[in-house]
């Protein structure tokens, strides 16, 4: 019995912790977080068809709460992986190019939160020559922090056949 009261207690405080912040939330700052995360996109995929895989460390937040799933899975449950994993991918890799679609939407959260989403079309080649042409869809949370925005973690879907 205590136990439900209490988390009952807990879950009207995360509630009313929740709406405070979406009050805080002006329309001008709203509309400035999401000037501010498509201009983050915008750089992150310049960086990626620039610099390779290895751009993405920097535009993944160093921090326990990141993580990245793709097509269903958890490709990295923390920062650290993800730096493994992209140290271990970056040389398979001699080019690589990222779009995102049109269709990108951003939903500021807070004043230093939202959710990203958008389709994605990826062309890469691999040091073999082999080149895979891929489209799908990504979501993320992008954080501003340490005077930047990051992706606080996301998620890839590749697109499956038409139907």
């Amino acid at each position: 019995m205590h136990i439900r009261r209490w988390a009952s207690l807990g879950g009207a405080l995360v509630f009313a912790v929740l709406c405070g912040k979406a009050q805080e939330l002006t329309a001008s700052r709203a509309a400035a977080v999401e000037e501010a995360v498509r201009a983050f996109a915008r750089v992150v995929a310049h960086d990626v068809t620039e610099e390779g895989p290895t751009a993405w460390r920097r535009h993944f937040a160093d921090t326990p709460s990141f993580f990245m799933a793709s097509d269903g899975h958890l490709a990295f449950p923390d920062s650290a992986s993800a730096t493994a994993g992209i140290r271990a991918y970056a040389p398979t890799i001699r080019h690589i190019e990222l779009q995102w679609g049109d269709d990108l939407r951003v939903d500021p959260l807070a004043p230093n939160l939202a959710v990203m989403a958008a389709s994605w079309h990826e062309i890469r080649v691999s040091t073999s020559g082999e080149r895979i042409d891929q489209r799908g869809f990504f979501t993320g949370v992008v954080e501003y922090r340490g005077n930047r925005w990051q992706f606080r973690d996301a998620h890839w879907s590749v697109a499956g056949p038409e139907k």
